[in-house]
């Protein structure tokens, strides 16, 4: 199944290199510009309702729907390789046991992924490198807990010559990231969460805005709709920065969430997230918005 999938993958590069277009590159393009009124879409842990999540097959699922970003986790092995896989422990998501920073890669490559009903499949953890090296040129890839495996990504991404492609968030200072970013030649795209109902959010969200910094985007996470939510969002669209916001359970998008979604009405979900400023939207039910998003010709 592997194989199969890098065969794909390496077809649509071949295709992609013939029609002379790069699709990241594009996605890259758009994240850099606010103005932009395409809605973007960024899938948790790929196509995981069809695929294992964070395998090399659920991430080629989402490309060929024509989603932008896939989120995928990051985690150590024993002998220091980065492997993805969103768990401390393999043990919910693979046919084995046991804590990943005390397994080495080698006796991960034994056991296999199990789908989200806890079948085990064929499917294997990919590392970090077999998932970018899958990705390269075809979609942009947002890595959860990137941050703090930042000097670890670099080598490998520089060696793809991809690391431009890479974005990852976090909650540091202002002057932290600027710190960090510094230090290399080459830098991932970044942006700051922002859980603006608790006082370390909106204490970070008051310091991007008094430094006067403004980042590609910004991640806006709220359980419930207060003056203070849409007064953070109209600040950062005019700022102008991209709005991500999640949809994929009430406590990050105030009930606005992909199941409900799912069962009532998808314009009236998503249209509220829409309006409120979003560009950059986080998914669960990627077919359902990229079809809501299509209906409005807000994304292609």
């Amino acid at each position: 199944m592997k194989k199969a999938v890098f065969a794909i993958s390496f077809l649509m590069m071949a295709i992609s290199a013939i029609a002379g277009g790069n699709r990241a590159e594009s996605i890259v393009k758009e994240i850099h510009d606010p103005s932009s009124k395409t809605v973007l879409v960024a899938c948790h842990r790929g196509d995981w309702r069809n695929y294992p999540e964070n395998s090399l097959a659920a991430i080629e699922s989402v490309i060929k729907m024509g989603a932008d970003i896939v989120e995928i986790d990051l985690a150590l092995t024993k002998d220091s390789v980065l492997v993805v896989c969103h768990d401390r422990t393999i043990d919910r998501t693979t046919t084995g046991k046991g804590l990943i920073a005390d397994i080495t890669y080698d006796s991960i490559t034994h056991v296999n992924l199990k789908s989200g009903h806890g079948v085990g499949t064929r499917h294997k953890m990919p590392t970090l490198r077999e998932a970018l090296q899958l990705c390269k040129d075809r979609i942009v890839i947002n890595i959860d807990k990137g941050y703090d495996y930042y000097d670890l990504i670099l080598p490998i991404s520089d060696s793809l010559g991809m690391t431009e492609q890479l974005l990852i968030k976090g909650k540091k200072p202002v002057k932290a990231v600027a710190k960090k970013m510094a230090s290399h030649k080459h830098n991932m795209m970044y942006m700051p969460i922002i859980d603006i109902l608790k006082p370390k959010g909106e204490k970070l969200f008051k310091e991007y805005m008094t430094t006067n910094t403004v980042p590609l985007a910004y991640e806006v996470c709220w359980d419930k709709m207060t003056p203070a939510v849409t007064e953070c969002m109209a600040a950062i669209v005019a700022q102008p920065s991209k709005l991500w916001v999640n949809s994929l359970w009430s406590s990050l998008c105030g009930g606005l969430e992909d199941d409900a979604a799912f069962d009532g009405n998808p314009a009236e979900i998503y249209g509220q997230l829409v309006d409120m400023g979003a560009t950059i939207i986080q998914t669960d039910r990627p077919e359902l918005l990229l079809g809501y998003l299509r209906s409005r010709n807000l994304h292609k």
